[in-house]
């Protein structure tokens, strides 16, 4: 097998962002680990040794010949990149041949490898700058194992300025998780001392990846998107003699090929069921790699606005997987800082891909069956209970119009409970659905797409208003003037609120503060059916249609839950359904 790794040409390493790469034991494993995946291995297992500052990755990878290991450690060859023209088109997680090179200065470096196919396996031991010292023949399976000792063993002081042992195993820890979110198809054994601390097993999807990294979460607490959608106007895509000419190059990542579409992943926590004190969890990941991104997260953070508690945050995993000519790389040393291009576009693509997930459709209702013994109960009692089953329609035909949720999974009204609850019914089980604030969350999407400000004739007297209160109202769009000593007339109102009785106590409402958002809840939480309303069965009908319409349907904008989930398979566990009849009757 001829070499494919080579010295960069000068003008290229001019081009190539400076800075020492190598900073902490993370730092190591982090570039270890990207040179494994760029190698195409299924299976990494990382052992780490922290007191003898000792760190050995090993992987399943493609391998090294003897030729490219005698120059994988000198300065920037690699087998990425061959041009400048090559960083417009980054393909790997690793192209500046810095990260071996630099261990070389700072610590013993071993290498093993043997490459798929090859008869002989290799051992080569590097000197101070990269220079080959020892090169022996070796047992090893396909694949490469490296070995770092004594890392900053001689500058003693870069030890005393890192932070403690616990610390920097934590940062391990960290630097491991992001990476395997973004490469779930990876099995990870990561050992301590000789003894395995934790491992991540290989998954088809992040959304199933990530509860072995937050315990705390569940999956069926994730919705999980995946949108194919089309590359900016000005993008170039990738063609086949522009990918670089590495060993790997058949094992490269679905992300690296040329495509005319983009990918964009998400992997969504449901306001309803799961959200964090902090927003540690919303996280950002383009072509396989976490990067830092303050344009893409606050667009997250936005599309989840009005739809979680006070002071609560999403947990969101967004990965984009674009044309590589839309992003630079070469940023900053360590590569997650990057510049991407078109980012108002991208930025209306997270948007619309969140809002899908945060829908109630057909396509994530969990165990959706066509046929369920809840149905069948509810049909057949139908001339016994006093509930009134609701057919959806008359004619047969069960679609609710521009409804995301069609037969058999649409929401049929059955019965209102407490004047508070409406339960309905559809394919997987049934629901208790809180009238109040599901209207809330209708309503209040109905004002965000249509404020309306509307003139009242006599105008709404206020007293005693604050400087405070007067100046809000006025920020909101209400027209309000002094109308004596310690009045105020208010010459127009939000239209929702023109037929209300208590319209002048929603004003005062509206004075205590907050932005326009602020005062749509408000109107939209004064306007809507209050619990202990009773409704017919139309009533709760027209109700459930017009939720299952809204686009964040799981919260009402203060972020509680609107309905609770009693699935099919649950009831048939509570009521024991799956006992053989004999045995149940002590037969």
């Amino acid at each position: 097998m001829a070499s494919t790794i080579q010295a960069l040409p000068k003008e290229v390493v001019y081009l190539i962002t400076a800075g020492e790469v190598i900073d902490s034991l993370a730092s190591v494993v982090r570039e270890l680990v990207e040179n494994s995946l760029d190698a195409g291995a299924t299976r990494i297992i990382v052992s780490l040794w922290p007191e003898q500052w000792r760190i050995r990755v090993a992987d399943n990878g493609c391998g090294m010949n003897l030729e490219d290991l005698q120059q994988a450690a000198t300065a920037h060859s690699t087998s990425k990149i061959r041009s400048s023209a090559d960083l417009w088109k980054i393909h790997s997680l690793g192209f500046r041949g810095e990260a071996l090179h630099s261990l070389t200065n700072l610590a013993d470096l071993e290498i093993l490898s043997r490459p798929a196919g090859g008869k002989l396996g290799w051992r080569v031991v590097y000197g101070y700058g990269g220079e080959v010292r020892q090169v022996e023949v070796t047992a090893i399976a396909p694949g490469t194992v490296v070995t770092v000792s004594n890392l900053f063993g001689n500058c003693s002081s870069r030890r005393q300025g890192l932070p403690t042992t616990a610390q920097q195993m934590k940062a391990v820890q960290a630097t491991i998780h992001q990476i395997a979110l973004c490469h779930p198809r990876v099995t990870w054994q990561i050992c301590q001392n000789d003894r395995q601390w934790f491992t991540i097993s290989r998954t088809a999807t992040t959304g199933q990846l990530l509860p072995q990294i937050l315990p705390q979460v569940r999956q069926g607490d994730l919705q999980e998107v995946k949108l194919e959608v089309p590359n900016p106007v000005n993008s170039e895509l990738p063609t086949p003699h522009s990918l670089p000419n590495t060993p790997n190059s058949s094992l490269l990542t679905p992300h690296s090929l040329p495509t005319p579409h983009s990918t964009l992943n998400l992997v969504v926590g449901l306001p309803d069921r799961c959200h964090r004190h902090r927003p540690d969890w919303v996280r950002v990941a383009i072509n396989g790699r976490m990067v830092k991104s303050a344009e893409l997260e606050q667009t997250i953070l936005s599309a989840f606005h009005k739809t979680l508690p006070r002071d609560r945050y999403p947990i969101c995993f967004l990965h984009l997987v674009i044309s590589p000519d839309q992003i630079n790389w070469n940023r900053n040393p360590a590569k997650t800082e990057i510049y991407l291009n078109e980012i108002t576009y991208w930025q209306e693509q997270i948007i619309a891909g969140i809002n899908q997930a945060l829908q109630i459709s057909a396509v994530n209702l969990k165990e959706t069956v066509h046929t369920t013994r809840v149905s069948k109960l509810l049909k057949a009692a139908e001339a016994k209970g006093g509930y009134n089953f609701n057919p959806q329609n008359p004619n047969g035909d069960d679609k609710i119009p521009n409804s995301p949720l069609s037969t058999p999974n649409s929401l049929k009204a059955v019965a209102q409970v407490n004047n508070t609850y409406i339960v309905a019914e559809h394919s997987g089980g049934m629901w208790l659905v809180e009238q109040h604030i599901a209207h809330e969350r209708v309503l209040y999407e109905q004002l965000c797409d249509r404020w309306q400000l509307v003139c009242v004739e006599p105008p709404i007297i206020l007293y005693h208003l604050s400087p405070a209160q007067v100046s809000q109202l006025q920020r909101i769009g209400l027209d309000i003037e002094p109308f004596g000593e310690q009045l105020w007339a208010v010459r127009n109102l939000p239209a929702m609120l023109q037929q209300r009785q208590d319209c002048a106590e929603a004003i005062l409402e509206l004075s205590l503060g907050g932005d326009l958002q602020t005062a749509q809840v408000a109107v939209a939480c004064r306007s809507a059916i209050r619990n202990g309303t009773p409704l017919n069965l139309q009533q709760m009908q027209t109700l459930l249609d017009d939720w299952q319409r809204t686009r964040n349907p799981r919260t009402c904008p203060h972020g509680r839950p609107i309905y609770l989930s009693l699935e099919e398979s649950a009831l048939a566990r509570f009521f024991r359904r799956n006992w053989v009849i004999g045995k149940s009757h002590g037969i």
